[in-house]
């Protein structure tokens, strides 16, 4: 029995019973919801419970060789916490508390520079090399700046105009050869249409000319001479029969001459003008 005291006095079996019996038996567990938490100390050290978590899960997620499906997760998780994060941030500021999303620590880019806004979903680590990821983090090449009009007109001078092309005495020799080929092949081709186009007008002058009196003459022979001749005289026969006499174009233009003539006098002549032109007409005959 004095053995059995003298152990539970030593040193060590009394640090153990002082934590067994200072040790809570339920160990307190996180809100589900923020707005559940209405004591501000307890609120802030969920906050920091809930960005420890985000570390640990950072660190891990930097791995590459955890496997898409574990990565995908890991990230999700991430995404979730913060998402929690900023729940309890604005419990805390309900509740008098400093405002975290102003005052706290601003998210980077890899490049250094702070990312507009902390809003959507968010990849880490080895997620940004995951496939379809990638795509979203390829930027653009910039576009090459545009030049000022100032930048233009630097490189600009009496070469860009062609002031300066018949200095070195090649191409004034050329231009005459094709000048020469050029105005002989026009004057050739404008020839041959004025030839082509004076050879239409008279044939169909000579063709007008002969038959704009043409009539038919109809004899009545009987015998065997009109049975053989019937066949030539009707290929040769006019297919117009003119009754009358036709003016000729020359006629006609005289007319319509005449009688413009007329319509200007009365239109511009006095009565006494008219009457005497006539007169001077009749005594002429």
């Amino acid at each position: 029995m004095a053995r059995n005291a003298e152990k539970a006095m030593t040193t060590l079996a009394r640090w153990r019973a002082a934590q067994v019996g200072d040790e809570p038996k339920d160990k307190e567990r996180r809100p589900y919801l923020a707005s559940e938490c209405n004591d501000l100390a307890k609120a802030d050290k969920w906050r920091m419970q809930i960005i420890r978590e985000i570390a640990k899960k950072v660190a891990q997620i930097q791995n590459a060789g955890l496997g898409e499906f574990r990565i995908r997760d890991l990230n999700d998780e991430i995404n979730k916490l913060l998402r929690e994060k900023g729940h309890w941030e604005v419990q805390i500021r309900d509740l008098g508390g400093p405002d975290y999303a102003r005052v706290g620590p601003r998210m980077l880019d890899h490049e250094g520079k702070e990312v507009p806004g902390n809003r959507g979903y968010k990849y880490f680590g080895a997620a940004k090399e995951l496939p379809g990821v990638r795509e979203l983090f390829e930027q653009e090449p910039p576009a090459p700046p545009r030049k000022t009009r100032g930048e233009l007109m630097k490189d600009i001078d009496a070469d860009y105009y062609g002031y300066r092309d018949e200095d070195d005495g090649l191409l004034l020799p050329l231009e005459e050869v094709a000048e020469k080929k050029a105005i002989e092949n026009a004057v050739s081709e404008w020839r041959a249409k004025k030839h082509a186009s004076a050879e239409g007008e008279a044939g169909k002058e000579e063709e007008q000319e002969d038959n704009i009196y043409a009539v038919a003459t109809e004899t009545y022979s009987s015998g065997e001479e009109e049975s053989d001749n019937r066949n030539d005289e009707k290929s040769h026969q006019p297919k117009f029969i003119a009754h009358v006499p036709v003016p000729t174009q020359k006629e006609v233009e005289q007319a319509l001459l005449e009688r413009r003539k007329q319509e200007l006098l009365e239109k511009y002549a006095s009565e006494s003008l008219l009457l005497q032109s006539k007169e001077a007409g009749d005594m002429l005959g």
